[in-house]
């Protein structure tokens, strides 16, 4: 009810135990309203612990080395360790000991042994002083870690039979881990890959990132709606070590103030605004039978003034008394929170800054307890930008040069572009990031003068190289001029790195003739290269596929190919041994099973292991076109239904099988998965069509789901619009696996072709050179509708899948807004390919014969193959040499 009245002030009642006084006069100091934290920093320089070691009186470092801690050494060990753990850290006994406190237990036992090896890697790459790379990711989609840490130590089978003894199956304990939330797709993937073939080939290395408290979400599907709920993975994590000694205020908004020092030179105090606190968490990440156990380190954001304002509270304005904590803990919170609003803009900008300002005050502390001139710093640190997520690393690095340390523009410059690299993912334009120059200027307001002056000067550059193009300049500039302005993201990266790399043949190709060409123009083609991806075999072989793995190192003679994938090709000379064959197949039919029992306990459709399982698991995003393959699946459906029952017996039967996310904010996937799983309610009840098709939806798809899916594709989905996907790393995942795909030309699908063979992969679909022009004419042409196309359309707006209305938007995308993914174009091409795919699983000899080559073929998709690449091509780092350890 509005009212102009003012409600009367509640007056406090006095006191009936205590006089009443007038306090007058302040009662604590002035200005204070709470106590500061007092930072400090562990770890040494290679100089500093010398000379502490020096120091420590030689009866204290016999005591200390008599009784060092050392992991367990047999399965005996292994057992007194768990046990230890389930009594004393846990508090329980064998009486109460479940599969929860045994997995607790268990990765508590491995986590023991990996801190030691841990604590020597940093000891040795620190005595050596070497050049180490910390590569800078928005997410690393690590997945489940003691299974991984048993594989990677070599102890799997001791902790087997281990846990036996004690009364658990390994399968059971290893799966009450939760999945680390860190990422959501391939790029998040492709991090965790790299960080694991980094602490593999022993190269000094560190991840950061971001340590969400819940991830992006958990997928629900409700009535076939996707519904986001928080991901609490965090209710116990082994895995993390929180270091609440190494924190680092970040500051946000405020102004700068300008003024001239002593000795007559400019200088920018960034002044006021918030501080916001980051606290470190550390995660080992084991090598591959190697000592070798790098650091990931994430940051958590906290109020820089502790909980909560005890002042605040005390006088009863108890909400306000956190909210300086819920506004701060906000910024870890969630992964891509929706930027469809302002204030998510804001949040995610903020997130960005935060992050990278928290990770390069890390490095440059880091860097200057060796006291080397900052000439030196790029000799000693490389930082490889995974996207355009850390681009800010670049002006603040800049920032910490000029405005802390004092240096000249074009000396700290020079230090900033030769530190460094910048890993594009993306030729579509919308997908590059840009953020407004009045956000910029709001929250980070020195960093958007630094930004205007490092686009200034390098607007004259550009102006002194093409005089006669005025055009250019706006092409090129930082600041777009629209309106608002906004700064590009990508455009600073490549300014600011001295190397940018695609990730496939294709991709790499398409960035420089495209998006970035004019940039090719200004720095040269050098400047640009490609590192095409790769995948670890250690998880996505080995841990995801353990029989397959086995088979394969019976052929190869050890498992010495998940150290050097290319002696996969040994087993093409086993690809007419029938005994091998037949045992391949056996594999392959497991893996079905074992993901048919799961899609009958999880979603209740029971689906035959003998059918062809046809497999699209990714992000939802209309580029990868699962709208395209579930109008291919209702053609299908459609087809089978205009069938006589004897002409259906022809058909082989087939599961289609969706996974993935839609980004909250993302209508139009939404509905894909909508209509998914509408068709899914109508064909698997369907009796007319028994087990001739099913189609599946598996919600919350993860690392883990991965690791049970993959194994057990038959063909697999890689679709996206020619020259859309950068790479991909599923593709390599699926033919690693012994799947087949199916594909357009398009990212790593065309080096996978020319690596296994045209026989071996089903292509389809138009090249990316011919795309502009179909669009061009979709758009002031002709634009007609594929009539096996048109047939789908109209099933659904008859309302066979439900309510039509609710999948309009996908229809209307394709006939009457230009179809700019050409669904309809490549439609034909699509259907007629599964035809083919169809007729060669029929003939299933010759399809093992196709798996069986294409595995034996995809020793180059390793990422320990792209991890070389970088560090001899971008980074200019070489591996530490250590002890051998023994083989896995």
């Amino acid at each position: 009810m509005a009212t102009t009245e003012r409600m009367p002030t509640r007056e406090r009642r006095p006191s009936t135990s205590a006089p009443i006084v007038d306090i007058q006069g302040s009662v604590g100091p002035a200005g204070i309203s709470r106590p500061k934290h007092k930072r400090t920093f562990t770890g040494f320089g290679a100089g500093d612990i010398k000379g502490v070691e020096a120091s420590i009186p030689e009866p204290q470092r016999d005591a200390w080395t008599k009784h060092q801690t050392g992991g367990f050494k047999d399965k005996d060990g292994f057992e007194r360790e768990v046990v230890r753990h389930v009594e004393t850290t846990l508090a329980r006994s064998m009486f109460n000991c479940d599969e929860t406190a045994a997995y607790a237990a268990a990765s508590l036992a491995f986590r023991d042994r990996l801190i030691l090896e841990w604590n020597r890697t940093q000891q040795r790459q620190t005595f050596a002083d070497a050049k180490r790379v910390y590569y800078l990711s928005l997410e690393f989609l690590m997945g489940r870690a003691l299974d991984n840490a048993m594989l990677n130590i070599g102890q799997k089978d001791l902790a087997a039979a281990g846990l036996a003894e004690l009364g658990f199956r390994i399968e059971d304990v290893i799966s009450q881990e939760h999945d680390a939330a860190l990422g959501n797709g391939g790029l998040g993937r492709l991090a965790a890959c790299f960080l694991d073939s980094l602490a593999s080939l022993n190269y000094p290395a560190w991840g950061y990132g971001l340590r969400y408290r819940y991830g992006i979400f958990k997928q629900e599907i409700i009535d076939g709606y996707q519904v986001e709920v928080p991901d609490y993975w965090l209710d116990f994590n082994p895995w993390e070590f929180p270091r609440h000694d190494v924190t680092v205020d970040i500051q946000f908004y405020g102004h700068v103030q300008k003024s001239t020092d002593s000795s007559g030179k400019n200088v920018a105090h960034w002044e006021g605004g918030e501080i916001v606190k980051a606290v470190a968490y550390d995660v080992p990440i084991p090598g591959y039978a190697t000592p070798s156990t790098n650091n990931l380190r994430l940051w958590s954001s906290k109020a820089s003034g502790g909980e909560f304002d005890f002042q605040k509270f005390n006088n009863g304005d108890y909400e306000s008394s956190v909210a300086d904590q819920q506004r701060a803990e906000t910024i870890s919170a969630v992964l891509y929170p929706n930027d469809n609003l302002e204030r998510g803009k804001e949040l995610r900008l903020k997130q960005q800054y935060f992050w990278v300002a928290a990770s390069l005050y890390d490095i440059v502390r880091r860097f200057k307890k060796t006291k080397r001139a900052w000439k030196e710093f790029p000799e000693q640190v490389a930082i490889q930008l995974n996207d355009t997520h850390p681009t800010l690393a670049i002006v603040e690095l800049q920032r910490i040069l000029i405005d802390l340390e004092g240096l000249e523009w074009d000396e700290a410059w020079n230090i900033v572009v030769s530190t460094f690299g910048y890993t594009n993912h993306t030729v579509l334009p919308e997908a590059l990031e840009k953020w407004s120059v009045g956000l910029i200027q709001h929250l980070l307001p020195r960093h958007l003068q630094i930004i205007y002056d490092i686009n200034l000067f390098f607007l004259q550059t550009v102006e002194r190289l093409f005089p006669n193009d005025r055009d250019i300049l706006g092409r090129v500039s930082i600041i777009e001029e629209s309106n608002p302005k906004m700064v590009r993201m990508a455009f600073l990266a490549i300014v600011g790195s001295h190397k940018v790399n695609g990730v496939a043949e294709l991709h790499s190709d398409l960035i420089k003739t495209t998006i970035f060409k004019d940039f090719v123009s200004i720095f040269g083609p050098d400047k640009f290269t490609n590192v095409t991806n790769g995948v670890t075999p250690r998880r996505w072989l080995h841990q995801a596929n353990p029989k397959l793995s086995d088979l394969i190192a019976s052929k190869v003679g050890s498992l010495e190919f998940l150290r050097d994938l290319t002696l996969l090709n040994k087993i093409e000379n086993s690809v007419d041994d029938a005994a091998f064959r037949k045992e391949w197949a056996a594999i392959k039919l497991a893996n079905k099973t074992k993901l048919a029992d799961y899609i009958k306990t999880t979603i209740g459709v029971v689906v035959n292991p003998s059918a062809l399982f046809d497999v699209q698991v990714k992000r939802i995003h209309e580029y990868k076109r699962q709208q395209m393959n579930i109008f291919g699946v209702i053609h299908r459906y459609l087809t089978l239904k205009s069938l006589s029952p004897e002409e259906r017996k022809t058909f082989l039967p087939r599961v289609s099988i969706f996974g993935g996310k839609a980004a909250p904010g993302y209508w139009m996937a939404k509905q894909i998965i909508h209509l998914i799983n509408s068709v899914g309610s109508v064909v698997n009840n369907d009796k007319d069509i028994g087990d001739l098709l099913k189609v599946v939806f598996l919600e919350d798809y993860n690392v883990s789901k991965a690791e049970l899916i993959i194994p057990a594709s038959d063909i697999s989905e890689h679709i996206s619009t020619a020259g859309t996907e950068a790479s991909g790393t599923s593709n390599m995942k699926f033919v690693l696996n012994g799947g087949l795909i199916i594909g357009t030309c398009d990212g790593a699908n065309i080096e996978i072709t020319r690596e296994i063979g045209e026989n071996n992969i089903f292509l389809f679909g138009n090249l990316a050179e011919d795309v502009e022009d179909l669009r061009h004419t979709h758009t002031y042409g002709s634009h007609t509708i594929d009539p096996d196309l048109a047939k789908v359309f109209e099933a659904i707006e008859k309302g066979t899948f439900g309510d039509s209305k609710d999948f309009a938007g996908m229809i209307t995308a394709v006939r009457d807004h230009s179809d700019y993914y050409l669904v309809s174009d490549d439609f034909h091409s699509y259907i007629e390919t599964h035809a083919l795919v169809d007729e060669a699983y029929k003939n299933q000899e010759e399809w093992i014969t196709k798996c069986i080559t294409s595995v034996s073929r995809m020793g180059f998709f390793t990422s320990d193959r792209c991890i070389n690449e970088y560090a001899e091509g971008i980074w200019n780092i070489e591996p530490l040499a250590v002890e051998k350890a023994g083989a896995a």
